[in-house]
């Protein structure tokens, strides 16, 4: 089931020798996984989606899914805490692929890239994950997206790669901070009171725990089968890299303090997760930043109010290029 779920391909086999780093790509027919009931695409064949397998930092096999306009400029969506790229169905599945390049990844650790151990403490590895990507699809200054904890990773690559090479970043309802005090602040007291049950080991507790996690992705109701899907791939990370994200302490005010690039911080104003609070900051510290609150809207604005999420990225990526 989840084979199907996460858009498994046959891999091509690599050459024995290369110049230079690039995934083994296959295009395929648009998958079951992307198919969302309760929004259906507005084309009358679904968007195919590209996939590629690539080496990341310490030799990790990410997994990369690419849709659109293989031309146009690039939307890199990097996702949340145990979540994947299927986070990101109503854009790929939307007029977005019409005119960009549509990029989005399974963490390491998370969806169908590798999950090692011992692996997700030092920034520098996100970071060159990302670059792993952004090189391998020759992707040309793309917009940043980083939602929950992937504004954690996009930081990172902003941290060890420069904001040079971005053309936008666009965090949502992102974290950019974590391990300290002042980090915990900015999380709810809902998310705060699983954190035993998200890095337990023992089975039933945990899986308690993790229907719990996925009922506050979203304020506005969503149905049973979205839900099952969410929690199938929230249940794909192990314990482990839970448990190891959590731990990580680490703090982007730097980092943020110093960009130029244009920013948009988006964030729905009944988030149980990452609090408001979190978008305000990243405000406050980057000059110039847009910000974009969504009433009646949790955690997941790009799923929850989808048409308005992807009209106002769209309209921030014409200021970005």
């Amino acid at each position: 089931m989840m084979d199907e779920l996460l858009s498994l391909s046959v891999q091509t086999p690599a050459p024995m020798a290369r110049a230079r780093q690039r995934p083994a790509v296959t295009v395929m027919e648009p998958p079951t996984a992307w198919r969302d009931p309760e929004n259906e695409s507005p084309f009358f064949e679904p968007i195919p989606v590209r996939v590629h397998t690539l080496e990341g930092a310490g030799g990790v096999s990410l997994r990369v899914y690419d849709a659109g306009d293989v031309y146009g400029p690039p939307l890199f969506f990097v996702h949340g805490f145990s979540q994947c790229h299927l986070a990101w169905r109503r854009q790929f599945q939307s007029a977005l692929g019409l005119g960009f390049r549509l990029v989005a990844m399974d963490l390491r650790g998370h969806g169908l890239s590798d999950k090692p151990r011992g692996a997700y403490g030092d920034g520098r590895v996100w970071a060159r994950d990302i670059q792993a990507v952004i090189s391998a699809l020759e992707l040309e200054r793309p917009l940043m997206v980083g939602w929950s904890y992937g504004g954690m990773v996009v930081a990172d690559y902003l941290r060890h790669f420069g904001q040079e090479h971005v053309a936008g970043v666009h965090f949502v309802s992102a974290m950019v901070k974590s391990g300290s005090e002042e980090a915990f602040g900015l999380l709810s007291p809902e998310l705060l009171s699983l954190i035993p049950g998200l890095f337990t080991e023992e089975s039933g507790q945990s899986r308690t725990t993790l229907e719990t996690f996925v009922s506050l992705l979203h304020h506005q109701p969503v149905s049973q089968e979205t839900r099952k899907r969410v929690l199938a791939y929230t249940e794909m990370v192990p314990a482990y890299v839970r448990e190891a994200l959590g731990s990580r302490a680490e703090d982007h005010d730097d980092v943020l303090h110093r960009l130029t690039v244009p920013v948009l911080v988006t964030h729905g104003m009944e988030d149980r997760m990452v609090l408001p609070a979190s978008s305000r900051h990243i405000l406050s510290l980057v000059p110039g930043a847009q910000l974009s609150l969504y009433p009646g809207v949790g955690h997941s604005p790009f799923w929850e109010d989808a048409r308005r999420f992807n009209r106002e990225l769209a309209a921030f990526a014409a200021r970005c290029w």
